[in-house]
């Protein structure tokens, strides 16, 4: 089988390592636009269930990239200036920086004797010669893909933004945890996502809501001054370190969706086909997520002539559609939640706002709450003991 891939970030580097290693004979040809040591962005996420099936995949870069990463035991939830320290119920999630991820899967893809081109820049996929000849074709070029945009129609494209504005950052320094500190500041409502990824460097995501943005008149004001706005919200977490830009643009969340993750020997994986929101994790795991899925579906039955790849395609769509559709109800959930943050910020104590912000996108019970973090939950019931004591509602 031959396969073009468009873009070398995490989903189709790996999507070519798990093929290569069972396959060494097919043909596997990825384009990039950029160049190998581009350093887009800071640190990514990859939490304890996706680190896990990332073993089973493959457990040679498994291995590699879990002594590569930073790992917290805990994540700190700050609002209304109380901060409320949560355990994670298991220890195997962390962070590792971008550049260091993508260092290892090129190494793995190139020993694996994958074909990586650098700095072809694509309009249209069919520049390449390469791409008309493969059996597959797949689009892993992001957020902005060049192969969902040449056939939006056959994908059955939508898009649309929401309201919130975040620029990614980074920090020099290592925060002790992962955290969320949510904080009113001249009438305002900002949020901080940050974690530490190395040693020594943190991400840091600055949001705040559309309101926020209008009073404050940042749309008036230069990337400089709004960084330094920020800084000056969360000084006391920063701690005289300043934020660090990297392409840190502020922007609007794009909503990217397809009726159909594939069309004709085409399909797409990662932010190409689903824009993952940063607030239910890494866009980076469900990436990586779909490039397992859709290598078990082009593996399976080998070089059977009796199986094309159309019919490993559709397998592909059958086995991950349902499952990936349970993320992105998530997701939807978790963003919408985000949208009227300046209210729950307002309406809420700090643990009813960590109840609601837990249970946010539905698929966390009253159940699942106290068998994985059974000392929260029992703060939290006290609390609501309190309040029905008072005779105010729940």
């Amino acid at each position: 089988m031959k396969i073009a891939v468009v873009g070398a970030g995490p989903a189709g580097l790996y999507l070519s390592i798990l093929i290569k290693k069972r396959h060494p004979d097919w043909t596997i040809n990825i384009v990039e636009q950029n160049a190998p040591d581009a350093t887009f962005g800071f640190g990514v996420v990859l939490a304890d269930s996706g680190l896990s099936r990332l073993k089973a995949a493959d457990e040679a870069t498994h291995r590699t990239l879990v002594s590569r990463m930073t790992f917290t035991t805990h994540q700190v939830i700050t609002q209304r200036e109380t901060p409320i320290a949560i355990k994670r119920p298991n220890a195997g999630g962390g962070a590792i920086a971008r550049i260091e991820l993508l260092s290892v899967l090129q190494q793995a893809a190139t020993n694996a004797g994958v074909n990586i081109r650098y700095g072809v820049r694509l309009d249209h996929p069919d520049q390449l010669q390469h791409l008309e000849e493969a059996d597959v074709v797949v689009g892993s070029d992001g957020i902005n893909s060049v192969v969902r945009t040449a056939n939006e129609a056959g994908f059955g494209t939508t898009r649309s933004f929401l309201s919130n504005h975040f620029a990614w950052f980074g920090v020099g320094k290592a925060f002790p945890t992962a955290a969320l500190v949510f904080r009113e500041y001249q009438g305002g409502a900002f949020v901080a996502h940050y974690y530490p990824y190395s040693a020594t460097s943190s991400t840091f995501v600055a949001e705040c809501d559309h309101a926020t943005w209008e009073r404050l008149g940042m749309e008036q004001l230069n990337a400089q001054a709004r960084q330094r706005l920020f800084e000056a919200v969360f000084a006391k977490e920063l701690d005289g370190h300043p934020l660090i830009s990297n392409n840190s643009a502020w922007r609007q969340f794009p909503v990217i969706r397809n009726r159909r993750s594939v069309h004709g020997n085409t399909v797409l994986l990662g932010d190409a086909e689903t824009s993952a929101h940063f607030s239910i994790g890494s866009g980076t795991r469900i990436a990586m997520d779909d490039a397992m899925a859709l290598a078990d579906a082009l593996t399976e039955g080998g070089d059977n002539p009796g199986v094309t790849a159309a019919q490993r395609l559709q397998r592909f769509m059958d086995v991950r559609g349902p499952e990936k559709n349970k993320l992105i109800s998530a997701s939807q959930k978790s963003y919408l939640w985000y949208e009227n943050i300046a209210q729950w910020m307002q309406q809420y104590t700090p643990l009813e706002f960590i109840y609601a912000f837990m249970t946010r996108t539905g698929r966390v019970s009253d159940e699942r709450l106290a068998t994985s973090y059974p000392e929260l939950f029992t703060q939290i019931q006290h609390a609501r003991k309190a309040r029905a004591a008072t005779g105010q509602p729940a």
